[in-house]
């Protein structure tokens, strides 16, 4: 089944999980710690969400993301802009409509953001392979299309339980986007 498919058959949790762990793996680009989203990791275990936009509003305070959805650092790159955006965008309550466009901007964006830091490149638009199509897609996008599959797999198979899979999935994403980030920066400078 394709990444998009995936999307659109998600469930609340499965949506919210999906757009989070999408952010979670480019925390490295918002100057974030490994544990700044354990608070939204946390609320997806309740199962009323009641405190979502607060949490949320704690996140995006701790990383200046406070203010329009879609607000974005002055001057930024491109790839730390789009993470923003992620953050910026995410949605103040849990209800499905506006999870599932969240996840599937998450999903554009975060493809987005390692095709633009992978070296190697790619020539596929990212649409592709959110559809199913790979070819000419740079590993490091490859690797980001198959923890959003993963992701997507894990809740839909096991509700509530597949949280804590899902998270370990998104923090050795996380891991290798610091490294690429790193690698990146000792480059630049």
């Amino acid at each position: 089944m394709s990444l998009v498919e995936l999307i659109g058959q998600a469930d609340e949790r499965g949506l919210a999980a999906s757009g989070l762990a999408c952010l979670d793996r480019c925390v490295p680009l918002l100057g974030g710690d490994d544990e700044i989203l354990r608070p939204l990791w946390a609320e997806l275990a309740d199962d009323t969400g009641d405190a979502w936009g607060e949490r949320l509003e704690q996140v995006r305070a701790k990383l200046g993301t406070v203010g329009e959805p879609g607000a974005e650092e002055p001057g930024a790159d491109e790839a730390v802009a789009l993470a923003h955006r992620m953050l910026a965008d995410a949605p103040a309550s849990r209800s499905a409509g506006e999870l599932r466009a969240w996840a599937d901007a998450c999903s554009v964006a975060a493809l987005r953001i390692h095709r633009l830091l992978d070296p190697l490149g790619g020539t596929s638009p990212v649409d592709a392979p959110r559809e199913g199509r790979t070819e000419g897609v740079s590993p490091l996008v490859a690797a980001e299309l198959r923890r959003q599959t993963k992701v997507l797999e894990l809740l839909a198979a096991h509700g509530p339980s597949g949280l804590r899979p899902a998270l370990d999935v998104s923090t050795e994403g996380r891991r290798v986007l610091r490294a690429v980030v790193s690698r990146r920066s000792r480059r630049r400078a």
